[in-house]
């Protein structure tokens, strides 16, 4: 039992993957978990429309205030001129408004929490009391869970080509490695596009997740993000020599990404940390997702993030075909 105990030991301390999974990458997580879901800081901006001097100044103490003088077009105003929410008043007493529930609009309700009104209404514009957690945050998981078991099988996929040496062999035939990777991204991905619309239709029509927009939108952004993540597994397994080392680049790789995906808003993230979202492909996939599916944003919307998408999958397309020059044999 010792013996073994001691080859094991020894096997991982030789094993700096092994090392870095254990010691390195939870300290990693950790520090990543504590700028973004710590105090941010972060300061409320909101409009107020015929509110008292006492209300208004309650508010100043904990935000950035706006006065109008006239009550604007709710969601336009809030979309175009970057506000958290919109406070008025009226026969009824105190009116909040507010896009979506996020962190961003916990800071209003805190800043509001210190003043007295009878009577409060709080209004959400892409949030009913019928929505449950599952449609909020329908968009995350859509994104999230197909582009983490597309990743999966992609880059075992590839880990497995090499082990068996025929990609090896390939490579000494006269093929350009450009249509090397170029076949297995794209044979992979058709699979990982069935898959995604398999997940969507699925949670569509049998959970009965609620689309505030086109259907055949958020099946194409799906399959986007599955070329996305092919493409990010086999660069991953560029690196691995075996499935288990790909496995360990999971927290690595794909749980930083997670917190890019829209769960928090990126501009309450301290440190300037939320402009790393541009590198994570799931950045665009689900910014686009949330817009269709919650906001209910057509093509000439979310263009941008189908953009940035689609620049993703060149620039890994590039870097997999540069970094498989390494396995051909001259």
């Amino acid at each position: 039992m010792f013996s073994i105990t001691k080859r094991i030991l020894a096997q991982i301390m030789n094993d700096k993957r092994s090392l870095a999974i254990l010691f390195v990458a939870p300290i990693l997580i950790f520090t990543l978990l504590y700028f973004i879901l710590g105090d941010s800081g972060y300061i409320p901006k909101i409009t107020v429309y015929n509110v008292s001097e006492s209300v208004l100044t309650g508010l100043e103490k904990s935000a950035v205030v706006e006065v109008t003088d006239s009550l604007p077009e709710l969601k336009e105003y809030v979309k175009t001129q970057g506000q958290d929410a919109i406070i008025w008043a009226d026969q009824e007493g105190m009116h909040i408004y507010m896009l979506d529930r996020n962190s961003k609009t916990s800071k209003v309700l805190k800043a509001f929490q210190d003043i007295n009104s009878s009577s409060i209404h709080i209004s959400y514009e892409y949030a009913t009391n019928d929505d449950n957690q599952l449609d909020s945050l329908s968009f995350v998981f859509l994104g999230v869970i197909s582009f983490f078991f597309v990743f999966i099988l992609s880059g075992m996929s590839f880990v497995r080509e090499r082990t068996n040496q025929t990609l090896e062999r390939m490579l000494m035939a006269p093929i350009r490695r450009s249509t090397v990777i170029g076949g297995y991204t794209f044979g992979y991905g058709i699979l990982s596009a069935m898959q995604s619309v398999v997940i969507f239709l699925f949670s569509v029509y049998v959970l009965k997740l609620h689309v505030q927009g086109s259907y055949i939108l958020c099946a194409l952004i799906m399959i986007i993000m599955s070329l996305a993540a092919v493409s990010v597994g086999a660069l991953m397994s560029i690196f691995a020599n075996n499935e288990l080392q790909l496995v360990q680049f999971i927290p690595i790789v794909l749980i930083p990404q997670i917190f890019f995906s829209g769960l928090i808003p990126l501009d309450t993230i301290p440190y300037g940390l939320g402009n790393l979202c541009y590198f994570a492909p799931i950045y665009y996939g689900c910014t686009a997702l949330q817009k269709v599916v919650i906001y209910g944003e057509g093509i000439e919307i979310i263009y941008p993030w189908i953009l940035g998408l689609l620049t993703m999958i060149g620039i890994l397309f590039i870097l997999n075909t540069f970094l498989l020059k390494k396995y051909r044999r001259l």
